[in-house]
C-alpha cells in the first residue's frame, strides 16, 4: 500500500532503470492495422518500423502491464472504471481515482477534470499525477532470428498463422490469417521508473509484479488462442540519482543479468529504498 498522501511534495531523486530481454514463447502478433492488403498476404500484419523490423511498442507493454496490474488490485469493478471512449463497438475503459495512495494512478499518471464512470454518476476529478513510469519501444534482435528460423518462416522475419471460426448453427468457416513474430525471436525492453519523492521507492516493487503477471499471460493479440506468451531474461537494473544528471557521478548497479524473481526479490528487500539515495 503506497503512503503518499496528498501534501507529498515531488522534487526528482533519481531514476531507476531497468532494461532485459523479452523473449517470444509463442508466436506474438501486435497488430498494425489492416490498412492495404497484399495478394497471398495477411489479413493482420504485426507492426513495424521504419526499416520493417517487427518491434513491440511502448504503449503496447505499458497498457499490458496496466491492466494486469489494474486486475490485481481490484480496480477493474464498474465503480472504479472510467471510460477514455464511448463510441459504440470501440468503448475503452480504465481505471482512474483521485485518491492519494492509488498506485496505478501514480506509476501510469492522471489528469484532472470530468470523468463519466462506467457505473455512477460523472466526478470532477481534482487530482493530477505525473507518471512515474516510462515504457520505450522494444526493437527486435536480428540475431534472434536464426538461419534454421528462416528456412521455416513465411517471411524473411515472420510467421503466418491460418485460423479457422466455424459458426455453431450453420458450420459456416471463416478463415482468418495472423502475422506474427516467431516462438524464439527476442526483443529489448527498457523501462524508467521516476522517483520523485521517498513515496515512490516502493512503486520499483508493483513494476516488478507487472512483469511477473505478464509472464504468466499474455501479450498482444490472440492471448486465448495460444499466441503471445513471453519471458523476461537478462534483466537489468540501475539507480542513477541526482549526482548522475548534475555532476555526471557513476550509476549504482542493483542487479545484473538476472531473472525477474532475483529482480523482485532484491525490490523487495527491506534494505532496498536505503540504496536509492539522491
Amino acid at each position: 500500500m503506497s503512503t503518499h498522501t496528498a501534501q507529498t511534495q515531488l522534487q526528482l531523486i533519481g531514476k531507476l532503470i531497468l532494461t532485459g530481454d523479452l523473449h517470444c514463447e509463442t508466436g506474438l502478433h501486435i497488430g498494425a492495422g489492416k490498412g492495404a492488403l497484399e495478394i497471398g498476404g495477411a489479413d493482420n500484419p504485426v507492426v513495424k518500423d521504419a526499416f520493417g523490423m517487427p518491434y513491440i511498442p511502448g504503449s503496447s507493454l505499458r497498457g499490458r502491464i496496466r491492466s494486469l496490474l489494474e486486475q490485481a488490485l481490484g480496480l477493474t469493478s464498474p465503480s472504479e472504471l472510467v471510460y477514455l471512449s464511448k463510441r459504440k463497438g470501440q468503448e475503452v475503459r480504465i481505471h482512474q481515482s483521485d485518491r492519494p495512495d492509488d498506485e496505478v494512478c501514480l506509476l501510469f499518471g492522471r489528469n484532472p477534470g470530468r470523468m463519466e464512470r462506467v457505473e455512477g454518476e460523472a466526478v470532477e476529478a481534482r487530482s493530477s499525477s505525473p507518471a512515474r513510469l516510462t515504457v520505450y519501444d522494444a526493437p527486435l534482435d536480428p540475431e534472434s532470428i536464426t538461419a534454421q528460423m528462416r528456412d521455416n518462416l513465411d517471411d524473411e522475419i515472420t510467421e503466418v498463422k491460418s485460423e479457422n471460426a466455424i459458426d455453431r448453427i450453420t458450420s459456416q468457416s471463416n478463415p482468418r490469417t495472423l502475422e506474427r513474430v516467431p516462438a524464439g525471436a527476442r526483443f529489448r525492453v527498457r523501462l524508467v521508473l521516476d522517483v520523485l519523492c521517498e513515496e515512490d521507492k516502493a512503486l520499483a516493487a508493483r513494476v516488478l509484479e507487472g512483469l511477473r503477471l505478464l509472464e504468466d499471460d499474455a501479450l498482444g493479440g490472440g492471448g486465448s488462442r495460444g499466441s503471445g506468451r513471453v519471458r523476461f531474461s537478462n534483466v537489468n537494473l540501475a539507480w542513477r540519482n541526482r549526482s548522475f544528471y548534475s555532476t555526471g557521478a557513476a550509476e549504482a548497479e542493483l542487479a545484473a543479468g538476472a531473472d525477474l524473481g532475483a529482480v523482485q526479490a532484491a525490490v523487495n528487500d527491506a534494505s532496498f529504498a536505503e540504496k536509492l539515495a539522491s
